[in-house]
C-alpha cells in the first residue's frame, strides 16, 4: 500500500485589532494574497478574546466555501465566543479569487458605571477587503502576475484573420511575450475607434465572420500553439454615438430627462455650435491665422451665445415674480410658520443676514442646476419672513401703500439674494471662456497642436457635449427631450468618485470635459433599478467577454463608477473565477488608487515609461516596481519553520497523517503594477526620446518585479503614435515573417526582437521563481539593476545606457562596476542603431503599411568581466553608446548551502534550546548590563552600537529589540545594518558571551545554544557584507523564538495556551529571575533571586526587595508555574523573620533591614497563595528554616556569628510568630540607626512602633518620618527643606494592610478549622487569648465603619467621618487614623489590594461604586494615579534629579503624590472583575464585566509590545507620559497583572470558556444595521 501524502496546513495570520480593523502595516492596510491551492489555503481570524467587538459580536465574511457561488452581498456570519485567556481563531478557507471583504458587528461597550447606563445599539465596523489574486496557467504552467509579458495590438491593425493574425502571433510568442492584450474586437462605430463600440454583443464581422466562434478558437490556439493569454478591454463607460440600441434606449444615457441639471449646458453648447455656423454672417474669422482672430470671436460670444441664451436665469431666481409671490402669500395668509432660523430679532438683522436666510430656507430648487429660475423662492417661507417684518395681514387695517411696503421690501431681499448667485455665474463664464478659448488655440493655432484647419460646419469651433439622435421611426416614439445624449470624455486632475455629468458637477457647464464626441456617456444611476436594460445589457458584454478571456483591461477606470465595475466584475468572475484585472487608474491619489484595488480585486494598475522624461525619472520608476532592496529582511513569520512533521512512527492504527500548520504573516501588499515601456496611448521613443532608448527602455522595464508590458510597433521601432481613430494601415512586423514553426534566434536582429526574447524570458524566469530583491543605481545617463532571488541568491545584473535627446555616442565614462561578493557571467550586450533621420521617418510615417524605421540590435564587443577575489568588476568598452544594454547572470558562492542557506539558518534551534532551563534562559536572552558587569567583576557588558547606543539587555532580547523594528521597516541604513556590513564583531560578541557563561557550572546547558549560533553564524560570515544584516536578522530571531517558546513550555498551562499579551507577561519572570552573585537569596549559597526591576533594582543590596518580591512572585513565579522557585524564596524570607517582619531590604541575609509594616503581610499573603494554587502545597507549613535570628527574640547579630541559623523553625511556626508579634505590640528602633543605615532619615524615623486597637482588631503603626509602605519616597533636599519629610508616610492603617491582615486571619482560622495549623489564636498585651477567628469577626465588624465615606453625607453619622474634611464621598480611606488626619481621605489606589485579598470586608455595592470613582479619577494610560488629581497635594511628574526649592517635588519627592504606577492597575482590575461579576447575572452581563478589563489594559498591551525592554515600565508621569527615572522593565508592575489572568481563569463563566466560532448560513447585506 502506498504511503499517504502529507499535506501542510498554510494559514495566513490577520489579527483584528479592537476595532474589528486588520492589525496590519498600512493606511488602509493593503491584502493582496496569493492564489488559490490545492488543497487549500486559509485565512486565520485572530481576535482578543474579549476585545470590543466580542460584545455580542459577530465577524461576517463573504468569502465563499467550496463550490459555493460569490454573492457580494451575502455575508457568513461566524460568533464570536468571548474568552479572556484565550484569542478566538476563526479559520476561512480560500478556495477562489476575487475581490472580498469582511466586517464585524457588536454592541458597544457601554461606560462603566455603577447607576444606570443606556444600552449602546448595535453598531458594525467598516468594512475591510481581502483580494486573492487569480491563478494563471499557459499550456499547464504557472504564470504569477509578475511574470507575464504583455504585448498590446490594435486588432483592427491585424490584418485578415486567420492567416495575418496567426504571423502575428507567432511573432509575437517567438518573443517571449505570453499575453496579448486585445483593444476590443466589437462592432466599431462610426467614428472606427475600438473604444467607440457600436454592438457590445458582436464581435467585429469583417474580421470574425462568425462571431464568438472565431474568436473563441482563436484564443485557444493562441494558448495551445503559441503559449499566448488573451486579455481584452472593457469598455463600460460609453457606447458609439451611433449605437442603435440608444434610440430605443435613450434613458442609458444622460438625457434631460435622466439628468436634467444639465439642461443649460445643452443649451450652452447648441447656441455655441448655432454661433459657429454663423460666424460668417457675423463678419468673424473662421480661418484663425492668430490669437487676435480667437480674440475676436471670443468677445462676439459673450453677446451672441452667453447674452442670447440669458445663461443666468439658469441661476437666479425670478426677482418679480418671486416677489409678487411671496406678497400674495402674505396677504393670504398662506404662511409657514414651522420655518427654521427665523428669530424674534429679525427686525434688527441687516439686509445680508435676510438675504442669506431666505437662500439657505426659502431656496429649495438650489441643490442642482436645471430649468431657467429653479432656484425661486417658496412663497409661504418668504411670506413667513414679511411676517415677522410687517405683523399678519389685515385687509381691514393694512393697506395699499402696506403692499407696496412689503413688495418693495421682498424686491430689495430678492436682489441681494441674487448677488451670491450672480457671483457664481460670474465665476462659470469666466471659467468656460476662459476653456473654450484655450481648447480651441490648441487645436487650431498652437504648433504642438493637431491644428484641424478651418471652422465649418463640419468642423465648427467647438467639440459638441452632446449626441443629438436622429429622427426616425424609433427616436420619434421617445420623448423629445430625450434625444440629447452627453458625451463622454476626461476632466483633468478630477474627483474619480464624482460622476463628472451628475447634478453635483459642472464639467459639461464650465466646459472642463476634453470630450470623445464618438461616445455617448452611460447611466447607471444608483443601481439596477435605475436602468435596468443598460445593467442587463452590460452585463451580458461583460460575461461574454469573461467566457473568452483570460483577462480584463478597464478602460478608463477611472471614470467608472464603482459600484458597477464591482456589479460588472463579480459577474464576469461567476464565469471566469481567475480573471485577471488590469485597469487604466489615473486617480492621482494613492489612497483611491488602493481603494478602486481592494474592491474591484484590481491584480494591476499600468503605469507607463514612456511618461518618464529623463534617465533620472526612469530610474524612479523602477525602482518603485524592482520590488525589495537586496538583503532585504525576512518578514514572514519564521516561527513554523523550526517545526517537526508528523512522522509514520507517530501514528496510531488507523489515524491519518498530519502534515504541520505554516503560519504566514499576512504582509502589507503595494500596488501591484502591470508596467509597460510604452503603450498605445504614448508617443514612441523615436518620437519623444531617441529611437536608440527603445532597447534599454524595454530592458528596465523587463527587470522589473511586475508584470511587463509592450505594444505592437515598439520593437520594430514605429516612429510615431499610431492615430487610433483614422489610421486606416495595417501592421508590419519583422518577426512576423517567420516560417510557422520557425523559431527566433536570441541576440542581434531587426529592431530589438531578438534581445527582447532573452529580456522577455528572463522576466518570466524571475517572475515564475520569485526574484523580489533587487538593486537600482542611476549614474549619469546609466542605469544598473541588479534583481536577485532572495533565498538561493542568484540574479540578473543589467546595464543600460539609455538614450536621450542629447546623449552623445560614446559610453560617457561610465566606470567600471564591482559587484561585492558575487560572481558574474556575461549573458549578451547588445546595442541599438536606427536611422532616425528625417527622411527616414517620413518614410516609415508615409508607407502603405505600419511599419518602423531602419533599425537593428547588433552584438557588443568587449565587455570584461573579472573576477578579483571574491568580487566581480565589471567594465564597459569605448564602444558602448546610448542606446546599449549589457546583461549577466551572477550567484554568490557563500550564500551555496547544501539545504539552502535560508533553511539551515532557521532550522534545528528548538532541538538546540531544548534542554535550556529557565534560568539558563535569563542569561541567553536578557541580563542588562549592570548584571552582567556585577557577575564579571566589571569585565563584561551589553554590547554597543556605533551611532545608535548600548542595548537593554546583553542577551538575545537586546539584539531581537533592535531588529524588529528594522525588520518592520525594512531598515537596512540602521546603524545596526551599517555595523554588521562594516565587521563581524556582533557575531564574535554574541557566541563568546554564551561561550564564557556556558564554563559555569550554575547554568544547565548554554553550550547547545552557543553551538547552534556558533555554526549559523560561520554558515554565513563569508556572505557578502550587504547580506549579513538580513542573515543575522534570519538567526537572531530564530534562536529569540526557539527561546521563547522553550520558556513558555516550561510553564503553567493557562499560560502556555493563554493569549500572547499573557505570555510576554510570564517572561518578564525569566527577565528577572537569574543568577546575580553578589544578591543571592542566602549568604553562603548561590541561588537564583527575583530582581525588583532593570536595570535600576538588578544587582547587589538593591536588587531583592521583601514587598517587591513577595508582590511580582505570585504572578512571576507562583502563576506561571516555577514552584520550586517560588517555594525557595517563601522559605528564605521565613528564615529572615524578625520584629515580627521580614526584611524590605534582603543583602543575601547579611545586612537585612527591618523597616517595612507591610511587607510581612505580602509576605504572608504569599503563602497563602502558594497553599491555595500549588497540588499540596500546604506541606510547606511544615518545612523547616534555619533562622538567620533567634524567634522571638530582637537581639541583631551578624550573619556569621554563631548563633546566626542556629535555631530552626516550621513555616507554620515562623507565621505563628508574625502573628504574636503584632498581636504583643512592637516598638523598637532599626539595627544601625543613623546616617550609616539612611543618610536622609530623621532620628525618629528610625523608630518603628507597631499596635493593635482591640476594640477593632486594627493595626496601626508608623510616624510622621518613616514610611513604612511602598510608598516609600524619603525627602532628600536640603534646599528645598524636605529632607527627612516622607512624601507619603501613611501612619496609622493603611487600608491595604488592614485586608491583608483579615486575609491571613481568615486564612490560619480555616487552616486550624480543617486541622492545619496548630495554634488557635494570639495572646494580646494584656495576657488574654484572642483566636483567629474572634479577631477576623472583630476585624470585619469595624472595617467598613472605620474606612468607608458614604456618598450620601446624611449616613455619616454611622461611619467613622470627619465631614470638616472629606474631599471626596463614596470612597474608601487610604489610612486610618493618621498623623494628618486629611490624609486619611485622600483617594489612592491601595484599597483594591483589600478588596482582592478580603472581598467580604466590603459591602458590594460600596466597593463597586468606590472603584468607579476610581476608574475616573485615578486611571492612566497604562497606571494608576497615586493620587487624586483633585487633591492639593497632587504633583504628577516625577523628576528625582530635580533641585528646586519646590518642598512637594525637589529631589523627587513626589513619587508617590499623582504619578502613575503599573503594578496597582492589576489590583484595581482584579478587584474590578470580582466585584463586577457579581453583579452579573446573564452571560452577556458578565462577558461585558470581562471586556471592561480587557479595554483598561490596551495600554499595558501596546507598552510590553513597544517598549525595548519587553516589560512593562515601574511608573509614567501624568496621562501616562514617559518618566525618565523609571525602572523601563519592573517585576511587579507585569506580575500583577499575571494574577488578574490567573484570577480571570478561574472565574465559572461558561459563555467564556469557549474561544471557538461558529458559522450559520446567514445572510447580511453591507447597508443594513444588525
Amino acid at each position: 500500500m502506498a504511503p499517504q501524502q502529507v499535506h501542510n496546513n498554510t494559514v495566513y495570520l490577520l489579527p483584528l485589532k479592537d476595532n474589528g480593523a486588520p492589525d496590519v502595516a498600512g493606511e488602509p492596510p493593503y491584502i493582496y494574497l496569493s492564489p488559490p491551492t490545492i488543497p487549500h489555503y486559509s485565512i486565520r481570524f485572530e481576535i482578543d478574546g474579549t476585545s470590543s467587538i466580542c460584545q455580542e459580536g459577530s465577524l461576517w465574511v463573504n468569502i465563499p466555501g467550496k463550490g459555493e457561488a460569490f454573492d457580494r452581498k451575502s455575508f457568513k456570519e461566524y460568533k464570536l465566543k468571548p474568552s479572556f485567556n484565550e484569542s478566538i481563531k476563526i479559520d476561512i478557507p480560500i478556495h477562489y479569487a476575487g475581490a472580498f471583504s469582511f466586517y464585524c458587528t457588536y454592541t458597544p461597550l457601554p461606560p462603566f458605571t455603577t447607576g444606570k447606563v443606556e444600552t449602546p445599539k448595535p453598531t458594525r465596523t467598516d468594512a475591510y477587503f481581502i483580494d486573492v489574486s487569480p491563478s494563471l496557467h499557459v499550456q499547464k504552467s504557472r504564470v504569477p502576475l509578475d511574470a507575464l509579458s504583455v504585448i498590446s495590438v490594435l486588432s483592427k491593425f491585424m490584418g485578415k484573420y486567420p492567416d495575418d493574425w496567426n504571423r502575428h502571433l507567432h511573432g509575437i510568442s517567438e518573443r517571449g511575450y505570453n499575453m496579448v492584450h486585445f483593444t476590443p474586437l466589437m462592432m466599431r462605430g462610426d467614428s472606427n475607434s475600438p473604444y467607440s463600440i457600436y454592438d457590445q454583443h458582436t464581435f467585429d464581422k469583417t474580421v470574425f465572420p462568425h462571431g464568438e466562434q472565431d474568436v473563441a478558437d482563436m484564443l485557444s490556439e493562441m494558448e495551445q500553439e503559441y503559449g499566448l493569454l488573451g486579455l481584452t478591454d472593457v469598455v463600460w463607460n460609453h457606447t458609439a454615438n451611433n449605437s442603435k440600441w440608444l434610440e430605443e434606449h435613450p434613458e442609458a444615457g444622460y438625457n434631460m430627462n435622466t439628468a436634467p441639471h444639465l439642461q443649460p449646458a445643452y443649451e450652452l453648447d447648441s447656441a455655441l455650435l448655432k454661433f459657429s455656423s454663423n460666424l460668417t454672417n457675423l463678419g468673424l474669422p473662421t480661418h484663425l491665422a492668430s490669437e487676435q482672430d480667437l480674440l475676436r470671436i471670443m468677445e462676439a460670444m459673450k453677446v451672441h451665445v452667453i447674452g442670447a441664451i440669458k445663461l443666468w436665469e439658469f441661476y437666479i431666481c425670478d426677482v418679480e415674480h418671486d416677489t409678487q409671490a411671496a406678497v400674495a402669500a402674505w396677504m393670504e395668509h398662506n404662511v409657514d410658520f414651522d420655518v427654521p432660523g427665523l428669530t424674534d430679532d429679525v427686525q434688527s438683522w441687516s439686509l445680508k443676514q435676510k438675504a442669506d436666510w431666505l437662500r439657505d430656507n426659502a431656496c429649495p430648487g438650489k441643490d442642482r442646476m436645471g430649468e431657467r429660475f429653479r432656484r425661486k423662492i417658496s412663497p409661504r417661507r418668504s411670506a413667513a419672513l414679511l411676517n415677522k417684518l410687517f405683523g399678519r395681514y389685515n385687509s381691514k387695517g393694512n393697506g395699499a401703500g402696506d403692499e407696496r411696503t412689503a413688495f418693495g421690501t421682498m424686491h430689495r431681499f430678492l436682489n441681494d439674494v441674487n448677488l451670491d448667485w450672480y457671483k457664481e455665474y460670474d465665476a462659470d463664464v469666466a471659467a468656460l471662456m476662459e476653456q473654450i478659448f484655450n481648447r480651441t488655440k490648441y487645436m487650431r493655432i498652437d504648433e504642438h497642436g493637431p491644428r484641424t484647419g478651418d471652422i465649418t460646419i463640419q468642423n465648427p469651433l467647438i467639440e459638441t457635449y452632446f449626441t443629438r439622435l436622429p429622427m426616425n421611426e424609433t427616436t420619434k416614439k421617445q420623448d423629445v427631450n430625450s434625444l440629447a445624449l452627453a458625451n463622454n470624455g476626461w476632466v483633468w486632475a478630477a474627483d474619480v468618485m464624482r460622476d463628472n455629468a451628475g447634478p453635483k458637477s459642472k464639467v459639461y457647464l464650465r466646459r472642463e470635459l476634453i470630450v470623445w464626441q464618438d461616445c455617448v456617456k452611460l447611466r447607471y444611476g444608483s443601481g439596477l433599478d435605475d436602468s435596468p436594460f443598460l445593467w442587463q445589457y452590460m452585463t451580458e458584454y461583460t460575461q461574454l467577454m469573461a467566457k473568452l478571456f483570460h483577462g480584463f483591461r478597464i478602460d478608463n477606470c477611472h471614470s467608472t463608477p464603482l459600484h458597477v465595475a464591482e456589479h460588472m466584475l463579480d459577474a464576469a468572475r461567476h464565469v471566469q473565477p481567475n480573471l485577471v484585472i488590469a485597469a487604466e487608474l489615473f486617480s492621482g491619489d494613492e489612497k483611491m488608487d488602493f481603494m478602486y484595488c481592494q474592491k474591484l480585486g484590481i491584480s494591476f494598475l499600468i503605469r507607463e515609461a514612456m511618461q518618464c522624461w529623463s534617465t533620472a525619472e526612469v530610474s524612479k520608476l523602477v525602482h518603485i516596481n524592482c520590488g525589495r532592496p537586496i538583503g532585504s529582511f525576512e518578514v514572514d513569520d519564521i516561527s513554523s519553520a523550526d517545526t517537526k512533521t508528523q512522522a509514520n512512527g507517530d501514528l496510531t492504527n488507523g489515524s491519518t497523517p498530519q502534515g504541520k500548520t505554516i503560519i504566514h504573516k499576512i504582509i502589507p501588499s503595494k500596488i501591484h503594477a502591470l508596467l509597460m515601456d510604452c503603450t498605445h496611448d504614448n508617443e514612441t521613443p523615436v518620437q519623444r526620446r531617441d529611437g536608440r532608448d527603445t532597447l534599454p527602455n524595454s530592458a528596465l522595464v523587463a527587470m522589473c518585479a511586475s508584470a511587463a508590458g509592450s505594444v505592437f510597433g515598439m520593437d520594430e521601432l514605429y516612429p510615431q503614435l499610431i492615430e487610433l481613430v483614422h489610421e486606416k494601415r495595417q501592421y508590419t512586423s519583422p518577426y512576423s515573417n517567420l516560417k510557422p514553426g520557425e523559431t527566433m534566434r536570441i541576440g542581434p536582429s531587426e529592431g530589438t526582437g531578438g534581445v527582447k526574447r532573452l529580456m522577455n524570458q528572463l522576466h518570466n524566469i524571475m517572475g515564475m521563481d520569485g526574484y523580489d530583491e533587487c538593486f537600482v543605481h542611476h549614474d549619469g545617463e546609466y542605469i544598473t539593476v541588479h534583481r536577485l532571488h532572495p533565498k538561493s541568491r542568484r540574479g540578473y545584473y543589467l546595464i543600460a545606457h539609455t538614450a536621450f535627446p542629447g546623449y552623445g555616442n560614446g559610453n560617457a565614462g561610465f566606470p567600471p562596476q564591482t559587484l561585492a561578493g558575487t560572481k558574474a557571467k556575461l549573458m549578451g550586450a547588445y546595442n541599438l542603431e536606427c536611422d532616425q533621420s528625417w527622411q527616414a521617418k517620413q518614410a516609415a510615417i508615409n508607407d502603405h503599411v505600419l511599419r518602423g524605421i531602419p533599425s537593428h540590435t547588433r552584438d557588443l564587443k568587449g565587455v570584461k568581466c573579472e573576477s578579483r577575489g571574491d568580487d566581480t568588476v565589471i567594465t564597459v568598452p569605448e564602444k558602448f553608446p546610448p542606446g546599449s544594454i549589457a546583461v549577466f547572470e551572477t550567484w554568490i558562492p557563500a550564500a551555496e548551502h547544501s539545504e539552502g542557506l535560508d533553511k539551515f539558518v532557521t532550522s534545528g534551534a528548538r532541538d538546540a534550546f531544548a534542554k535550556c532551563n529557565l534560568i539558563d534562559l535569563n542569561a541567553i536572552l536578557y541580563r542588562a548590563d549592570s548584571e552582567e558587569r556585577a557577575a564579571s567583576n566589571g569585565a563584561d557588558g551589553a554590547y554597543t552600537i556605533p551611532n545608535h547606543g548600548q542595548l537593554v539587555y546583553c542577551g538575545l532580547q537586546g539584539w531581537w529589540s533592535v531588529l524588529r523594528d528594522v525588520i518592520a521597516h525594512n531598515d537596512l541604513g540602521h546603524p545596526l545594518c551599517n555595523h554588521l556590513r562594516d565587521g563581524q564583531w556582533a557575531l564574535d560578541y554574541i557566541v563568546g558571551r554564551l561561550d564564557k557563561l556556558a564554563q559555569r557550572d550554575i547554568y544547565h546547558d548554554l553550550s547547545s545554544p552557543a553551538d547552534w549560533l556558533r555554526s549559523r553564524f560561520d554558515a554565513i560570515r563569508k556572505l557578502p557584507s550587504f547580506l549579513l544584516p538580513r542573515y543575522f536578522a534570519l538567526v537572531i530571531g530564530t534562536a529569540h523564538r526557539a527561546g521563547f517558546d522553550r520558556a513558555i513550555e516550561q510553564m503553567s498551562p493557562n499560560v502556555q495556551n493563554g493569549q500572547h499579551f499573557l505570555k510576554k507577561l510570564a517572561m518578564v519572570s525569566v527577565q528577572m529571575q537569574g543568577y546575580m552573585d553578589n544578591a543571592s537569596l542566602w549568604p553562603d549559597k548561590l541561588s537564583p533571586s527575583l530582581a525588583a526591576g532593570l536595570p535600576h533594582f538588578a544587582q547587589d543590596w538593591a536588587r531583592c526587595w521583601g514587598r517587591d518580591t513577595m508582590i511580582a512572585m505570585r504572578g512571576l513565579l507562583t502563576c506561571t508555574g516555577r514552584i520550586g522557585e517560588a517555594k525557595e524564596h517563601l522559605l528564605c524570607f521565613s528564615s529572615l523573620l524578625k520584629h515580627g517582619m521580614i526584611p524590605n531590604l534582603l543583602g543575601a541575609g547579611k545586612l537585612p533591614r527591618y523597616n517595612s509594616r507591610d511587607s510581612v503581610w505580602f509576605y504572608l499573603q504569599n503563602i497563602q497563595d502558594y497553599v491555595n494554587l500549588v497540588p499540596h502545597g500546604e506541606k510547606i507549613l511544615q518545612e523547616q528554616v534555619k533562622r538567620r535570628f533567634t524567634p522571638y527574640n530582637d537581639e541583631w547579630f551578624a550573619w556569621d556569628d554563631p548563633r546566626a541559623y542556629s535555631k530552626f523553625s516550621s513555616v507554620e511556626d515562623v507565621i505563628q510568630e508574625a502573628l504574636q508579634r503584632h498581636a504583643s505590640g512592637m516598638h523598637f528602633r532599626e539595627y544601625n540607626a543613623g546616617p550609616n543605615l539612611d543618610s536622609q532619615m530623621k532620628p525618629d524615623g528610625f523608630n518603628i512602633d507597631i499596635e493593635v486597637d482591640w476594640k477593632t482588631g486594627i493595626i496601626y503603626g508608623g510616624n510622621e518620618h518613616n514610611c513604612g509602605t511602598w510608598m516609600d519616597k524619603m525627602g532628600e533636599s536640603a534646599k528645598a527643606g524636605n529632607k527627612g519629610e516622607p512624601g507619603t508616610s501613611r501612619d496609622g492603617a493603611p487600608v491595604e494592610i488592614t485586608g491583608l491582615l483579615y486575609s491571613a486571619l481568615k486564612w490560619v482560622s480555616d487552616l486550624r478549622a480543617a486541622g492545619h495549623f496548630k495554634y488557635d489564636g494570639v495572646t494580646t498585651s494584656d495576657g488574654k487569648l484572642m483566636t483567629y477567628q474572634a479577631w477576623a469577626a472583630l476585624l470585619k465588624k469595624s472595617f467598613e465603619h472605620a474606612y468607608y465615606v458614604p456618598m450620601n453625607p446624611d449616613e455619616w453619622a454611622n461611619y467613622d467621618v470627619n465631614a470638616k474634611i472629606v474631599n471626596r464621598k463614596g470612597i474608601y480611606k487610604d489610612v486610618h487614623r493618621g498623623k494628618k488626619e486629611y490624609r486619611d481621605y485622600q483617594l489612592r489606589p491601595n484599597f483594591p489590594i483589600a478588596m482582592c485579598v478580603a472581598p467580604d470586608l466590603f459591602d458590594p455595592a460600596h466597593a463597586l461604586g468606590a472603584l468607579e470613582i476610581a476608574d475616573k479619577a485615578l486611571l492612566g494610560p497604562t497606571g494608576m494615579a497615586t493620587l487624586d488629581p483633585s487633591d492639593l497635594e497632587y504633583h504628577p511628574d516625577y523628576i528625582n534629579s530635580d533641585d528646586s526649592d519646590n518642598f512637594q517635588i525637589a529631589k523627587g519627592r513626589n513619587y508617590h503624590q499623582g504619578p502613575e504606577w503599573l503594578w496597582p492597575r492589576g489590583f484595581f482590575l482584579r478587584a474590578l472583575l470580582k466585584f463586577d461579576l457579581m453583579r452579573r447575572q446573564t452571560k452577556e452581563e458578565k462577558v461585558e464585566a470581562f471586556q471592561q478589563v480587557t479595554q483598561r489594559l490596551r495600554g499595558c498591551m501596546q507598552m510590553i509590545h513597544e517598549s525595548p525592554w519587553a516589560g512593562l515600565t515601574e511608573l509614567t508621569n501624568r496621562n501616562g507620559s514617559f518618566c525618565g527615572d523609571s525602572c523601563p522593565t519592573q517585576a511587579w508592575s507585569a506580575g500583577c497583572i499575571v494574577d488578574l489572568y490567573d484570577d480571570a481563569s478561574k472565574y465559572s463563566l461558561e459563555s467564556l470558556h469557549d474561544g471557538s466560532a461558529h458559522t450559520h448560513s446567514k445572510s447580511h447585506a453591507h447597508g443594513s444595521t444588525v
